[in-house]
């Protein structure tokens, strides 16, 4: 009997030992099972490998010229196109040529500058104003250019503004004291003539004439043709007396001339006629046509003065006039 239950005891051991090593199996297979599932699972979840960027191309340096009154683009520029840092003086030449044509004009286009044109006393004693005086410096405008051509950028037109030298409450007193006066005479006969001596006088009478203002004849008489009321008469062309618009304006200029030139102005152009004429002695004629030869002088005295012109019957006579104060300024010394 003891001997039986030994046996038995022994195949319980050995039948638990046998479950035990199925168990352990099995897990071992079970956990080899999950490695062989997991492994391709994660290398499948991988992310991919992103692909490079590509580099930008760098922009080209661009230069904006710009209006600094409308703060519009007038021209851009590429300077490595147009040979910058290849042929700097080739590059700067271009420049120097657009510069000029921006600034005087063309056929087609009109230049940034811009004569003065004068302030005027209508009859009631109010001031017409005119227009001041604008210049486009050409070669500032060429250095600010050549300069941003190496990083690029916006850059505005250097336009100087020149108002006329004069105050409001100088007007008043203008007329008080004549300083200069000239006058010539004429044919009040020849009618056209007479008449157009007397409609570019009117242009010129009661024109102010501020501290550093420049005074231009045809700007300020502008054109002298029929359209402005002036008549066919003789007049001077390449040492021929012709038949023309606007003949006679010349003996306004010339009376004009002797008139400031008794006083502190300079001349910046002037102009003598092919022929002698008689209305002024030799060589103190001034002559002037519209879109040709001007008269232009500035009024380089430290105070303002106004010109007054006197027609009459065969007789026309340029005053010059200012406040009893500036005279001793005005006068020539």
């Amino acid at each position: 009997m003891t001997k039986r239950s030994w046996v038995i005891s022994l195949l319980v051991i050995c039948s638990l030992i046998g479950l035990a090593g199925c168990t352990e199996k099995t897990e071992t297979n079970q956990a080899i099972d999950e490695e062989k599932v997991t492994e391709p699972q994660q290398k499948h979840e991988q992310t991919p490998q992103e692909a490079p960027e590509k580099e930008e191309e760098p922009k080209p340096i661009m230069v904006n010229v710009l209006d600094p009154n409308t703060k519009v683009v007038i021209k851009s520029f590429l300077p490595m196109e147009m040979g910058f840092g290849i042929d700097n003086e080739t590059y700067k030449k271009e420049l120097e040529k657009w510069a000029k044509d921006l600034a005087r004009g063309t056929e087609s286009a009109t230049g940034y500058d811009q004569r003065m044109v004068l302030d005027k006393i209508d009859s009631n004693g109010q001031i017409i104003k005119g227009k001041p005086r604008i210049i486009l410096e050409e070669s500032e405008l060429v250095d600010k250019v050549m300069t941003a051509s190496a990083m690029g950028g916006d850059i505005e037109l250097p336009l100087y503004v020149t108002e006329s030298g004069y105050k409001p409450e100088d007007v008043d007193h203008l007329g008080e004291v004549v300083v200069a006066s000239f006058t010539t005479r004429f044919n009040s006969g020849v009618v056209g003539r007479s008449k157009n001596i007397e409609l570019s006088a009117q242009a010129i009478n009661n024109i102010i004439v501020g501290a550093g203002d420049i005074f231009s004849f045809n700007t300020t008489v502008g054109p002298s043709d029929a359209a402005h009321g002036y008549q066919k008469a003789k007049e001077i062309v390449d040492k021929q007396l012709v038949d023309g618009i606007g003949g006679g304006i010349c003996q306004t200029s010339s009376t004009l001339f002797n008139a400031v030139d008794q006083l502190g102005v300079s001349y910046i152009e002037k102009h003598h006629h092919s022929l002698s004429v008689g209305y002024v002695p030799a060589g103190r004629d001034a002559t002037v046509s519209y879109g040709g030869p001007d008269f232009q002088f500035q009024n380089t005295a430290s105070a303002p003065f106004i010109i007054k012109s006197i027609y009459k019957k065969g007789t026309l006579t340029i005053e010059v006039r200012t406040s009893a104060a500036y005279q001793s300024l005005i006068a020539k010394h």
